[in-house]
């Protein structure tokens, strides 16, 4: 209680409201600043920079203290919230000159990751989602909401589908039970944003009545929601969530739309990453969203990349949009001006969100009706074209004429940033306003007339009229002309050399201007406030209107692509057949070096003749590439663009699966080959006929024995399978290349090469059968490995391929044998295929070629124990610990 009593008021007043929002950053407006006090401002000076001081009221009650000026809030805020920081905004509730006592003040708005309506905050070609994750025992409900845009979006179903959401829309908070924090981490990591709250809030009747509340409806059956239990309750969540951190205005969120897993084309989160398609993982990298991103408008950016990472699976939608694609290819008129138009519309979507929280500016608002204008030509244009799909997008555009005349005839041409910095008003829209104007504009031929008439009375050629802050409008006199002021002025200032004085006539004029201007901004206020609550009515068919030019938009920047880039017209059907003719790597071929031109390539697959690929060549001769290149080509088919490749017939498909490239999980405690066993694992255990499957090194992250097993065991399961998916397969592992003689739907193609003296040129083209060799010490050459350890290498490589030779004339194999096991034996030895660490004395000798002892000779007896020993030995069953075990008595032997 002591302490209490020594705090001041203003102090006092900041702790109970801290006390509100314990988890936030508290911006306590102090007159023409934002200050932090305690561990606020540690936070605050560490992130923004900014001068930490201490503010003593006695030992007892030092605080820590940092501040910036109110102005700058923008720019401090962004900072904070970018860092992670909760942040809540404490503004003056009243005018402190009308305050009794201290001002009052309260928080006006929290922001948070997820809730950012600032413009500094947020990326325009990006949403910034508030997901909210609702833990059931079955399945787990999730709602995305942009606050931003008023977008809100539901799904239901297992933790991967959420975990794919998550990845694919990448919301920038996810709140969810408090109860729940352990199992959000288990399944989708530590990289997001999180906030938890009470599970009580979580129930489904609150959160239904929450959402009949705000959308004004007796059901959600409307909404197409109505049997999404989950769902409802992680978008009730996500009201509340608003509501608490005073954000009520929320008219702009008009609708909620159920995300369907049947819908789209499936990729799991590992096919997501490993096909680049929002980023590489390196800052200057060039995802495929990226390169077919040439969209003009805000909307159209964030929408493509919606379609991006949910590609249309139904084909009668598909085809809607190939057709419009194709139908502006034809028109090189309409689509310069439908981008021209859509350009000039701006941010429609993210301008109309502002409505309701009253943050919108008089240029923005002027902003908003000059889109509008654009969207009656867009309509116009639309409706005039001979595509069904096209004119019902310009069925659905509505210009709002109405509203777009109120805001032309009302709002200035060029009116200022801020509504309080007047001359926001047209002149003739207010009667009061314009004689209001007429007396503060008139002010000055008047204030003219006085000095002149003053001056001729008195004599004093020199007199001038002033105006400062402090005593208003003032008659300057130099000391000079001091005896010629009459008696009736009233003097106010002195000055070294000059006196300044008031008068009556003066006085009562300068009370007229001011209560003018003060009733100027009044009445401007008023009007611009009425204006405002006259276009909340026309939120929702903005918001359409928006979403209908990020769609054109979208359907444009594809044409342009294909105009462009030499893109065709993709083929689809129901049926199996993937056929690519001339196929290219749309990201690769448009980062080519100049004058290098991307070799295209022919991809067929078919479950009845070719179900699988297995594609073997020389390192860095562009077995990934061709990957990748057929899972984009497919991808860009589903989202409704046209697609690298001269002839592109491709088949409904419905899940795209890859596993490419190989990476440590070190910090989640998984290896190389544990992460890409999960991947695989995901694979095989969601195949469909309608599947494409892309995998890229499988097995390499174990030892080679291991390797091959796992490998030749996975092209076997996906063969036999009744599911029978269309699969690629690169690998290192040629002695998969028999696989074509036993499996009848499984083919060998090689990425072709040219040795040319000691050097290797990669032709990159594929051709059938398999290959050999993978030139793994000529990549290590154009890597610039020193001369000495190429040299080194290219000498073990033949004492090892020599050693192999002997063996192989040695062992007798069963060729009818379909294990994987046996190929390898048949194909391969102890010194080929297995780690340099399990050779035992055939690497030892490596060391000193020259004393290489003859102990593979088939005559020598020690090889003939030797050989017996390894014979008997079950590789399949060996412990690490059993093998270096055996590898002593095989040394031992040697020894003796």
């Amino acid at each position: 209680m002591a302490k209490a009593s020594t705090e001041t008021p203003l102090m006092q007043q900041h702790k109970a409201i801290k006390q509100r929002y314990p988890d936030a950053i508290l911006l306590f407006r102090v007159g023409d600043f934002y200050e932090t006090f305690g561990d606020d401002a540690v936070k605050a000076s560490s992130v923004l920079g900014i001068t930490l001081t201490k503010r003593n009221n006695g030992d007892e009650n030092s605080s820590q203290l940092a501040g910036f000026p109110h102005h700058a809030l923008d720019t401090y805020l962004h900072k904070l919230v970018k860092a992670g920081y909760r942040v809540a905004i404490c503004d003056q509730l009243e005018n402190p000159k009308e305050a009794k006592g201290i001002v009052k003040r309260g928080v006006t708005e929290l922001v948070t990751p997820g809730i950012a309506t600032n413009d500094k905050l947020l990326e325009h070609n990006s949403n910034n989602f508030l997901a909210a994750l609702h833990f059931t025992e079955d399945q787990l409900g999730v709602a995305f909401l942009d606050i931003s845009t008023g977008e809100f979006f539901v799904a239901e179903g297992n933790a991967e589908y959420m975990d794919k959401l998550l990845q694919s829309l990448k919301p920038a908070e996810v709140i969810f039970q408090r109860s729940y924090q352990k199992q959000f981490k288990e399944l989708f990591g530590s990289k997001f944003y999180t906030y938890t709250m009470e599970s009580w809030l979580f129930e489904e009747a609150f959160a239904t009545e929450s959402l009949l509340k705000h959308f004004q409806t007796h059901s959600l059956k409307g909404y197409g929601v109505d049997n999404m239990h989950s769902a409802i309750v992680a978008a009730g969540a996500i009201l509340y969530y608003l509501k608490e951190t005073e954000h009520p205005n929320l008219q702009h969120i008009t609708a909620i739309q159920r995300m369907e897993k049947e819908d789209y084309l499936w990729m799991d989160k590992f096919t997501i990453r490993n096909l680049e398609l929002l980023s590489t993982g390196a800052n200057e990298g060039n995802s495929l969203l990226k390169t077919i991103d040439n969209t003009v408008s805000p909307m159209g950016a964030r929408m493509l990349k919606r379609w991006t990472v949910l590609p249309l699976k139904d084909i009668g939608k598909i085809n809607e949009r190939l057709d419009a694609v194709a139908f502006f290819i034809l028109q090189a008129d309409l689509r310069k001006q439908l981008a021209i138009a859509i350009k000039t519309c701006g941010d429609i979507e993210r301008l109309v969100s502002k409505l309701p929280l009253k943050k919108i500016n008089p240029r923005e608002v002027l902003q908003l009706a000059k889109g509008l204008q654009q969207v009656a030509m867009i309509k116009q244009q639309l409706s005039q074209s001979n595509n069904d799909y096209l004119k019902r997008l310009a069925d659905a555009l509505n210009p709002c004429h109405f509203i777009v005349e109120k805001i032309i005839n009302e709002i200035n041409e060029a009116p200022p940033i801020a509504v309080n910095k007047g001359s926001v008003i047209k002149t003739g829209v207010n009667t009061e306003l314009d004689e209001l104007r007429n007396i503060a504009s008139g002010g000055k031929e008047y204030v003219i007339g006085i000095q002149q008439r003053e001056a001729e009375a008195t004599g004093i050629s020199s007199l001038k009229i002033g105006f400062n802050n402090v005593f208003g409008y003032y008659l300057e006199v130099t000391n000079i002309h001091k005896n010629k002021v009459p008696n009736q002025w009233f003097r106010k200032q002195t000055l070294a050399n000059a006196e300044r004085y008031i008068t009556p006539e003066l006085k009562e004029y300068e009370e007229k201007i001011t209560g003018a201007e003060d009733k100027i901004l009044t009445i401007e206020l008023a009007l611009y406030d009425k204006l405002l609550l006259a276009l909340q009515d026309y939120i929702a068919p903005i918001q359409v209107n928006g979403n209908v030019l990020a769609i054109v938009d979208c359907l444009l920047c594809f044409a342009e692509n294909a105009l462009q880039f030499n893109y065709k017209k993709p083929q689809l059907h129901d049926g199996l057949e993937l056929h690519l003719v001339e196929s290219r790597h749309p990201v690769i071929e448009r980062n080519l070096q100049a004058g290098e031109t991307y070799i295209a390539n022919d991809i067929y697959l078919h479950p009845d003749a070719q179900q699988i690929i297995i594609l073997t060549g020389p390192n860095m001769s562009g077995k990934s590439a061709i990957l990748r290149q057929t899972a984009l080509i497919t991808l860009m088919a589903h989202m409704g663009s046209f697609v690298p490749a001269d002839v592109a017939k491709i088949p409904l498909t419905d899940k795209i699966f890859t596993r490419v490239g190989a990476s440590d999980n070190l910090s989640g405690g998984e290896s190389t080959f544990m992460v890409e066993m999960n991947e695989t694992a995901s694979i095989i255990n969601n195949i469909s006929q309608r599947s494409l499957i892309l995998l890229d090194e499988i097995g390499r992250g174990t030892s080679t024995y291991d390797g091959i097993s796992i490998a030749w065991s996975i092209v076997e399961f996906l063969q036999s399978s009744p599911a029978s998916p269309k699969t690629l397969f690169a690998t290192h592992y040629h002695e998969l290349n028999e696989l074509e003689e036993k499996l009848p739907t499984v083919k060998n193609y090689h990425v072709t090469n040219k040795e040319v003296g000691n050097k290797i040129i990669f032709l990159r083209k594929l051709a059938p059968g398999g290959s050999t060799h993978s030139f793994g010490i000529h990549v290590a050459k154009m890597a610039g490995m020193p001369p000495k350890l190429i040299a080194r290498a290219n000498h073990i490589l033949k004492q090892l391929e020599d050693s192999r030779d002997s063996v192989d004339s040695e062992q007798s194999i069963d060729e009818s044998a379909h294990s994987p096991q046996s190929t390898v034996h048949r194909k391969t030895t102890i010194a080929h295929s297995v780690p340099l660490g399990r050779l035992g004395g055939a690497v030892k000798n490596l060391e000193a070629p020259q004393m290489q002892l003859s102990i593979f000779d088939a005559h020598s007896e020690t090889f003939s124990d030797i050989r017996n020993a390894l014979n008997a030995i079950d590789i399949n069953r060996l412990t690490p610990v059993e093998a270096l075990l055996k590898l002593q008595a095989i040394k031992e032997m040697v020894k003796a």
